[in-house]
């Protein structure tokens, strides 16, 4: 790992990496790339303001790039799912063809736990044997399930080339901001009346996982997942907002209305995505654990609540 080329570099999780191998005696060169300007970068980083379905080779000839975090993806669900499809999708085969035609020896893709769906049979925990069966009517989770295809095909096709593909499930922390995160902070937030415990993994330990992972030339598909678990109901209490619960039969066509009158105040995701606040959705980390030796610093739990205080002390600074 030398010259390292991130896409999506923008992003938080992005930003917190770039920071992390800056300090590495490792890397000589950062360039990264996003539709919008990182803020708050650190010195020395070589930024290209460009969309990720655009030609990536001369970039990566030119910087001599020999490792690549591809990162870039939609993350909050698009009203218009064709172009949601065609940046994550295409994005993607545009990042592979570069890394097989420019020499990059690395690459390591963050995949998400939603490739496995989310589904009322799904196996606790899921492991990385478990089938990928992302939801085909929530984008998110099925544009997951199609890009890991693409890599496994990839793998095959350029054996010499180092693949790590990390599935973290949901990321949180104290610099989180996410559709997630905004929901759990709506002084009155909507419930189905039945929902399913629910994984973190802190921002911290995936980016130290990923820097591990670059590090070591770990090959091979991993999950990222805190231990243990955290309910809905708990983590609304935490941040002192109030739960409030509609039966299924009420909540989804609700959800759906709000979803297509575009009121992001009241819903950010159509109601194909309340499958994972009501289903079983939990994976283990035990894979990653015994060929890295890595130990998480958080649960699940502790994660939330890590998240939890840094919004109480904004709020109260804004009291002031």
């Amino acid at each position: 790992m030398k010259n390292v080329l991130i896409t999506g570099i923008s992003g938080y999780i992005g930003m917190k990496i770039t920071r992390m191998l800056k300090k590495s005696d490792a890397v000589s060169k950062i360039v990264g790339i996003d539709i919008q300007p990182p803020e708050n970068a650190p010195g020395n980083l070589y930024f290209v303001r460009q969309d990720i379905r655009a030609p990536l080779l001369d970039l990566v000839k030119t910087h001599r790039i020999d490792t690549v975090i591809h990162a870039a993806y939609v993350l909050p669900p698009m009203h218009d799912n064709t172009l949601m499809e065609d940046i994550n999708v295409n994005g993607t085969l545009n990042v592979l063809d570069a890394c097989a035609k420019g020499g990059v020896s690395h690459l390591l893709y963050t995949s998400s736990t939603t490739a496995y769906g989310f589904y009322p049979d799904n196996p606790v925990p899921l492991t990385e044997d478990s089938p990928l069966r992302g939801n085909d009517d929530f984008t998110y989770a099925k544009n997951k399930k199609e890009i890991e295809a693409l890599i496994d095909d990839f793998r095959i096709r350029h054996p010499g080339i180092v693949i790590t593909v990390l599935r973290p499930c949901v990321v949180i922390g104290p610099g989180i901001d996410n559709p997630i995160s905004r929901y759990l902070r709506k002084k009155v937030v909507i419930l189905p009346r039945k929902t399913a415990p629910f994984q973190f993994v802190h921002e911290d330990d995936l980016a130290e996982v990923i820097q591990k992972c670059l590090e070591e030339k770990i090959d091979g598909i991993y999950n990222v997942a805190g231990k243990g678990t955290i309910t809905f109901p708990e983590m609304v209490k935490m941040l002192g907002n109030l739960p409030v619960y509609l039966p299924e039969w009420l909540l989804y066509p609700a959800n759906s209305l709000f979803w297509r009158m575009r009121a992001g105040f009241l819903t950010e995701f159509p109601s194909a995505g309340l499958a994972l606040l009501r289903f079983p959705w939990i994976a283990t980390s035990r894979k990653l654990v015994e060929k890295t030796g890595y130990e998480f610093q958080y649960d699940s739990r502790s994660a939330f609540e890590n998240f939890a205080e840094n919004v109480k002390r904004k709020k109260r600074r804004s009291d002031l």
